[in-house]
C-alpha cells in the first residue's frame, strides 16, 4: 500500500476533527500523521500512526527553535532523514501557512507535494500579512507561498470552488487547484432528535467567539425575534476572545442568550438534537479572513437542521437556498431575523427544510466519497 506523510504543525487542535477524520477514511493509502507536537489539549489520536519531530525537546525551547527556523525558512537535516525513513510516494500538508513551513525541508525529499488550502491561509488579504512587524516569517508568507507554488511537483486542495478562486485571485495557477470537499462522518452526524416540528423554538450557533464567525449578527438578529416569539431561544456553544463583548450585547439588549462555552463533540450532538435551527452570522473579517466551507454547517444539515447561514461557502456550496436552509448576505440583520422567525414559526417548512437537508449532505459530503477522490487524486499525482 502507498505511503503518504500528513502534516499538521500541532497534532491536533481539537476544532481539526476535519484532519483527523480525514485520515481514519483512507482506505487505499496508508496516511502517517506528521508534526512537531502533540497539542497538550488535543484530539485523541491513539488509532492513527503518528511521528513527532520535536519529541525530545522541551516545549518552549521547541517553540522558539521552530520560530526562528520559520522566519529564517531553514531545514533541519533530523526531519528530512526521519521523513526519507518513511519512504513515502506523497507528502500533503494541511494550511498554506504549515506548508511554507514545512517547505524548506519537504522539497530535498523530491516528493509530490499536496497543500489543502482551508480559509484563513488563502483568504487574510497579503497586505494584512505584510504589515506584520513582530514576525518575518508572516510578513514573507505571501511571497513564500507563491514562490511554493511555482513548483511543478506542488499542486494545491482548495475545500470549496469559492476558495479556489480566491486561490486564483491570490496569485496561485488555475491548474494547480482541485476543488475537494473533506465531508463529515455520517455514522456521527445523524438525526436522532425529537421531530423538528415538535422542538423548542431553540436557535444554536457553534463556533468559536471571533471577528469572521458573526456572532454579534445573530444576538442583534435575536433580539428582533424575541421581540415577535416570546418563546424563542438561543445558545451559542464555543469560546473566543469575544465571549465577553458578547455577553455584555447580550445583556445591553436584554435577551437571553445562553452562552454555554467550548464543549466536547458529544454535548455538540446533544444542542444539535435540542434545536430547531443552526445558524452560522459569518462575516468576511477587517483583515480579509473568511470561511472556507464550515464543517458545522454541514453536520447541522446531517442532523436535520435547517440552516441560516451568510457563510462563504457555505451559501452556496454547502446548502440549497430555500430547500435546506436560508442564504443572506453578511451583515444584513432584519434579514437574518426574517429567515429565523419564518422557520420557528412555520412547522411546515422546517419540516420540510429537515427532511432534505439530510440527503443533501449523504449525496455531496459524505467522508468516504470524499477521501476516495482526495485519494484518487494521490493517485494521480504519485503517477
Amino acid at each position: 500500500m502507498k505511503k503518504v506523510l500528513v502534516f499538521r504543525s500541532h497534532l491536533l487542535p481539537r476544532s481539526e476533527t476535519f484532519i483527523r477524520d480525514q485520515v481514519v477514511a483512507c482506505t487505499a493509502w496508508k496516511p502517517v500523521l506528521v508534526g512537531f507536537v502533540r497539542d497538550p489539549d488535543g484530539l485523541p489520536l491513539d488509532d492513527i500512526d503518528l511521528r513527532l519531530l520535536d519529541r525530545s525537546r522541551p516545549p518552549l525551547l521547541g517553540k522558539v527553535h521552530r520560530a526562528l527556523l520559520a522566519d529564517m525558512g531553514a531545514t533541519r537535516g533530523a526531519f528530512v532523514a526521519a521523513c526519507k525513513r518513511e519512504a513515502p510516494q506523497l507528502l500533503h500538508v494541511h494550511f498554506g501557512t504549515d506548508a511554507v513551513i514545512f517547505w524548506p525541508m519537504l522539497r530535498q525529499l523530491s516528493r509530490p507535494v499536496l497543500v489543502t488550502l482551508h480559509g484563513q491561509d488563502i483568504r487574510i488579504r497579503r497586505e494584512a500579512w505584510e504589515s506584520n512587524r513582530l514576525r518575518l516569517s508572516k510578513r514573507l508568507y505571501p511571497r513564500r507561498l507563491l514562490a511554493m507554488a511555482e513548483n511543478p511537483q506542488v499542486h494545491f486542495v482548495a475545500v470549496s470552488d469559492d476558495i479556489k478562486q480566491t486561490a486564483i485571485h491570490y496569485g496561485i495557477p488555475a491548474d494547480r487547484v482541485t476543488v475537494l470537499y473533506i465531508g463529515i462522518d455520517l455514522s456521527r452526524f445523524r438525526f436522532s432528535g425529537a421531530p423538528i416540528a415538535e422542538r423548542p423554538r431553540r436557535i444554536l450557533f457553534v463556533g468559536r467567539l471571533v471577528e469572521k464567525k458573526g456572532a454579534e449578527y445573530l444576538i442583534r438578529a435575536f433580539f428582533q425575534v424575541s421581540k415577535r416569539i416570546l418563546d424563542a431561544q438561543l445558545a451559542i456553544l464555543g469560546g473566543g476572545p469575544l465571549i465577553g463583548p458578547l455577553k455584555a450585547l447580550a445583556a445591553e439588549l436584554d435577551v437571553n442568550v445562553e452562552f454555554l462555552g467550548s464543549v466536547d463533540r458529544a454535548e455538540v450532538n446533544r444542542q444539535l438534537e435540542r434545536a430547531r435551527v443552526f445558524c452560522l452570522p459569518s462575516v468576511t473579517a477587517t483583515n480579509g479572513d473568511a470561511e472556507g466551507l464550515p464543517m458545522v454547517v454541514l453536520e447541522a444539515q446531517a442532523c436535520g437542521l435547517p440552516v441560516v447561514t451568510s457563510a462563504r461557502g457555505a451559501t452556496t456550496e454547502g446548502i440549497i437556498d430555500g430547500r435546506t436552509g436560508f442564504a443572506f448576505p453578511e451583515r444584513n440583520v432584519d434579514l437574518l431575523s426574517e429567515h429565523l422567525c419564518r422557520l420557528l414559526l412555520n412547522d411546515d417548512l422546517a419540516t420540510a427544510m429537515s427532511a432534505a437537508a439530510i440527503p443533501h449532505v449523504a449525496a455531496n459530503f459524505d467522508i468516504r466519497d470524499c477521501t476516495r477522490a482526495l485519494e484518487q487524486l494521490y493517485d494521480r499525482l504519485s503517477a
